[in-house]
């Protein structure tokens, strides 16, 4: 075959390949222009919010605290914002939010649960079981009274400080006990010696936080023996080597 003709053949393939080749770029860039308006549409607007994991805060709540609304683009609206607007909540232990076609952004929370309360100047601190303050209330709350301690910084948000800061821990590691075997002590008078365990007004348990802990089951046992007689005042006194006794006469 001549060169002239081999030469023009070649010629044809490359102006054919440039053919495909740009017939190809505009395909891409339509697709890409149509990805970003459709991505840009009413589509994608936001119309509706599911919160799971709520319980001290209502949904609408949540989301309000979010800042997120309904109506916009849900690729327009930012969640890291948003997680961090809920996080400063002292409440919010844990929060995740993620964009679900079409229309709907779920936010999924943990929340931090009360557990137990300190007075202080005339209001009560209220903390979780790990000892985070979660808000301070002007009114006594229904939950376990740890008294007896010297609070240091009660700021939201921020874990409680007070004197001997063990006196904390053995106070939560004690209602902790005493939620496992089904107990309910109302106030736990705290001191560096031993602990008053209050299950009623004039009937409470006494003895270091560590012999209560480890005696727990028969802690309870004697309480509902005193209970099934109709005994609601007393001392039910606990101490080492697995001691534990009952005295009608308060202390």
């Amino acid at each position: 075959m001549p060169e002239e003709v081999v030469q023009e053949q070649k010629h044809k393939k490359k102006k054919r390949r440039k053919k495909h080749y740009f017939l190809r770029l505009l395909i891409i860039i339509a697709l890409i222009v149509g990805a970003v308006y459709a991505l840009r549409s009413e589509l994608f607007d936001v119309r509706e919010f599911k919160v799971s994991g709520n319980n001290y805060y209502t949904a609408a709540q949540i989301q309000q605290m979010s800042g997120l609304v309904t109506g916009v683009n849900m690729f327009e609206q930012k969640l890291g914002p948003a997680k961090d607007a809920l996080l400063a909540n002292p409440y919010m232990k844990t929060v995740s939010l993620k964009r679900v076609p079409m229309g709907t952004i779920e936010i999924i929370v943990e929340e931090r649960t009360e557990y137990a309360c300190l007075p202080d100047e005339g209001q009560f601190v209220i903390i979780d079981e790990e000892g985070m303050v979660l808000r301070i209330a002007d009114e006594e709350p229904v939950l376990p009274v740890l008294d007896g301690m010297e609070i240091n910084k009660k700021d939201p948000g921020s874990p409680l400080d007070v004197d001997q800061s063990y006196l904390l821990s053995n106070s939560l590691e004690l209602l902790k006990v005493m939620d496992d075997n089904d107990l309910y002590f109302k106030k736990i008078m705290v001191s560096t010696v031993t602990v008053k365990a209050y299950i009623y007004d004039d009937l409470y348990c006494e003895g270091k936080p560590e012999h209560i802990t480890a005696q727990m089951p028969a802690v309870k046992r004697l309480i509902e023996e005193q209970y099934a007689q109709g005994i609601t005042r007393g001392v039910i006194k606990v101490g080492k080597d697995n001691y534990i006794a009952f005295s009608p006469k308060l202390d």
